[in-house]
């Protein structure tokens, strides 16, 4: 969410008439003196004082900026720069004309997916009715797992074949499917709170992810956000749980038995995933709200590189700059503990996934590529063919992921840096989307 700031504006004056686009205004969650206004369409807010919502009640109305100070100096007893406001509020996208002439520049407005889900279709997803009936299925499932411990989820549940490619190009298919479920599941849940909702690729450190661009929920108040937060992992947790009571009590054919044994384990290592809220995790956002911040993983790192250069210049004065400046300095005091605290996680955790990532993931991912690529060419000269197969479907899974890596995560930072291109450096923005 922005903070708005102010500067120069030429080319408006008191006689300036402005138009916004549609805005959504509530009160704010932390400043009973605040309001949130902002377009849930391209998720753009920013946080006013409560008299800015009169401000712009009275600009959209059609009155003139310097009208619109009059009737505010003499309604609030207060003197209030209108022309500053509207510059801001026009940098955020929020101002549709100046003038009568189109402004031009704002964010590009990006389709929801699924624009034809209406929160009437969705809402008793979330009522009481289905909040039993969701204890009900967790409590079953427990009683059963109590007396029946064998169900839980082993890293043996992977190979429910012989054939390790088979099993690998199975368990991704079945991943992939989950995980388009889990993100369709905070779609749906912001689609419940008539939020517009986007579901793409993206990155996080070296982990090819999905992801839900819930940004419209800013206009919601805390309390309904953490529904949208929460509605994948619980999600999840259904599925598991009938995956395991259909093993239970089903007596299903082993090799159905098998695909759902796999099923629960790949669904229990994304939801642990989850926890790592050192990347933008679900349970990441959820400590972003418990915590009232606005962008903790942008502000922690901010600190961690204002920590990192600080120390590198007092080593090296000669070499390296002084830092600007603590970029938490700005930011309230229970928002600057916070982030201050968050940046050793973020520092800690991404140090350690990525060291393991090097020391771990890159070997095996590549002893595997070479023992397949060893395969395939036994095969091709007489081997077994069999074995040939299972090779290629393993170069054949993996290849198309690390690829897929690859092109996303360029598209992205090539997207961010043409942003900072064009637009400066970013402003004390609201999270990123949900993954």
């Amino acid at each position: 969410m922005t903070t708005i700031g102010t500067e120069a504006a030429p080319d408006l004056s008191a006689a300036t008439r402005v138009r916004f686009h549609p805005l959504r205004i509530r009160p704010s969650d932390d400043d009973p003196d605040s309001v949130v206004v902002g377009r849930p369409e391209v998720g753009e807010f920013v946080e006013l004082p409560a008299i800015g919502a009169r401000a712009v009640e009275l600009l959209d109305g059609g009155a003139p900026i310097g009208v619109a100070e009059e009737r505010i100096a003499a309604e609030h007893d207060v003197d209030l720069d209108l022309v500053d406001l509207v510059l801001a509020l026009r940098e955020a996208g929020l101002v549709a004309e100046v003038d009568g002439r189109p402004t031009g520049g704002a964010r590009r407005e990006d389709r929801p997916h699924l624009p034809w889900l209406r929160a009437r279709h969705v809402r008793w997803l979330f009522g009481p009715a289905a909040k039993v009936a969701y204890v009900a299925l967790v409590a079953a499932t427990l009683a059963t797992v109590v007396r029946r411990p064998e169900l839980l989820p082993s890293y043996r549940d992977f190979f429910w074949t012989g054939y390790v490619g088979l099993a690998v190009l199975v368990n991704t298919a079945l991943f992939s499917v989950t995980a388009v479920l889990h993100e369709f599941s905070h779609l749906v849940a912001a689609r419940s709170l008539d939020a517009p909702a986007r579901i793409r690729f993206a990155t996080r450190l070296h982990h090819l992810v999905l992801e839900t661009d819930v940004t419209a929920i800013w206009s919601v108040p805390r309390r309904h956000r953490y529904r949208v937060y929460l509605s994948g992992l619980l999600w999840d947790f259904a599925v598991v749980c009938a995956a395991l009571l259909v093993m239970a009590y089903a007596r299903p054919h082993p090799l159905v038995e098998g695909l759902l044994s796999a099923v629960v384990l790949v669904i229990v290592m994304s939801m642990a995933l989850q926890l790592h809220v050192y990347m933008r995790t679900d349970c990441y956002f959820v400590l972003l709200d418990l915590l009232r911040c606005r962008n903790l993983f942008q502000d922690g790192f901010a600190y961690a590189r204002h920590l990192l250069r600080r120390g590198l210049h007092t080593a090296l004065p000669g070499r390296v700059a002084a830092s600007a400046g603590d970029p938490t300095a700005v930011l309230p005091p229970h928002e600057r503990r916070a982030v201050r605290i968050y940046a050793l996680a973020v520092v800690a955790g991404s140090a350690v996934a990525l060291s393991s990532f090097v020391l771990f993931g890159i070997p095996i991912v590549a002893h595997g590529a070479i023992q397949a690529g060893s395969a395939v060419l036994a095969g091709a000269t007489g081997g077994s063919l069999l074995a040939a197969v299972d090779g290629a479907l393993v170069l054949l899974v993996e290849g198309t992921l690390q690829a897929m890596f690859l092109v996303t995560f360029y598209r992205r930072h090539s997207q961010r840096r043409r942003a900072r291109a064009t637009s400066g450096p970013a402003p004390h923005t609201a999270p990123e989307p949900i993954g």
